[in-house]
């Protein structure tokens, strides 16, 4: 499943599910751009230190993903694009009377709407080259709902959708356009969740973790970064070469319900 020398574009990627994946991309060879809407000198060093460990190029490039603007210009800054993973994502949890209207348009902005822009400027680069992997991180919550997440629930739908249509129109091409649908990772973000979830519900880290977090995986176990990324170094392989349009859960059987 060698992408050796091909070149990923991966958003949201200095930080969980993104540099997991771009890390086992780099191992495999490809040249990898990272990418955040922060512009630090450890977002640089990330990059440097991640060439050095995988004798691989890779480079960080800033983009805020509200910005169509700018997702589009990350593309064009990143020069070529044979793998485009679009992983750039918020949350905010609120009933709907209560739901903040900036939140809304923020989520469905970063995590709907970029990959839109991305996708629209990837294609071209992939057509020219002759080949091109789409690869949308949606979620379970792309294939099922839960309450108090519309803006989040709404968009990562919209993810799953916007794959089809993106598999359908280039179906005849060496192109192919798929959504990785995790469940729960195991992510620093999601660690950060769990003593707050402790003090919140009175319980062991334990039971936050079976009750709480995996109620609905019903392997009790996260997900991790290393197969989402053995997961999206596949449908980037020429192994999934006639796979498309479709969705790959990574969730512990959640969606099997």
């Amino acid at each position: 499943m060698s992408i050796q020398g091909k070149t990923v574009v991966i958003t949201g990627s200095n930080s969980g599910i993104g540099l997991g994946i771009a890390r086992e991309m780099a191992k495999a060879g490809a040249h990898i751009v990272l990418n955040s809407f922060s512009d630090t000198d450890e977002d640089h060093q990330l990059a440097k230190d991640m060439a050095e460990e995988f004798d691989t190029k890779v480079r960080y490039i800033q983009a805020d993903m509200s910005n169509g603007v700018a997702c589009r210009a990350l593309i064009e800054k990143a020069g070529a694009c044979d793998v485009l993973i679009n992983n750039a994502g918020i949350q905010h949890v609120a009933p709907m009377p209560e739901f903040p209207s900036a939140k809304w348009d923020a989520i469905i902005a970063i995590n709907l709407s970029s990959a839109f822009h991305t996708t629209a400027a990837a294609l071209p680069l992939m057509r020219e080259a002759g080949w091109g992997r789409i690869i949308n991180i949606a979620s379970a919550h792309g294939l099922r709902a839960s309450p108090y997440k519309s803006a989040y629930v709404a968009a990562k739908h919209g993810i799953v959708g916007l794959t089809k249509v993106t598999a359908l129109e280039t179906a005849k091409e060496p192109i192919t356009a798929n959504a990785i649908c995790p469940g729960y990772v195991l992510t620093p973000l999601v660690e950060e969740q769990i003593p707050d979830t402790m003090k919140e519900y009175d319980m062991s880290r334990e039971e936050v973790i079976e009750n709480v977090l995996l109620k609905r995986q019903p392997s009790k176990e996260f997900a991790t970064v290393e197969q989402l990324g053995g997961t999206a170094l596949y449908l980037a392989s020429d192994a999934a070469a006639q796979v498309t349009g479709t969705t790959l859960s990574v969730d512990g059987g959640w969606t099997a319900m």
